[in-house]
């Protein structure tokens, strides 16, 4: 069994910071990639960072060189700082691991959210 654990969400004024962590644990052969999704309320989910095990990032044009993500591979953790931040980016950020588990099943798994709120 494979769990996410994200931490570091909360309240932040505009133009502050914030970092948020999440952390893979279980059954875990090896992370192809993780990132960050977030949830505003009456949208989709959407892509906001995400980072391969080689360290090749993507970034949503929105968060493009305000948010910044990074991983630690030994310890299955990813990070994202996030600074300048604007009031839309208010939503539920969720920890995401694409991976093969130790007995080699492919998957798609996701943490429960933290939630992400910039005050005007």
């Amino acid at each position: 069994q494979v769990q996410l654990v994200e931490s570091g969400g909360g309240l932040v004024q505009a133009g502050g910071s914030l970092r948020l962590s999440c952390a893979a644990s279980g059954s875990i052969l090896s992370i192809v990639d993780m990132g960050w999704y977030r949830q505003a309320p009456g949208k989709q989910r959407e892509l906001v960072a995400s980072m391969t095990s080689g360290h090749s990032t993507n970034y949503a044009d929105s968060v493009q060189g305000r948010f910044n993500i990074s991983r630690h591979n030994a310890e299955n953790a990813v990070y994202l700082q996030m600074n300048k931040q604007k009031p839309e980016d208010t939503a539920v950020y969720y920890c995401s691991a694409r991976l093969y588990t130790a007995v080699g099943d492919w998957g798609n798994y996701w943490g429960r959210g933290t939630q992400v709120t910039v005050s005007s």
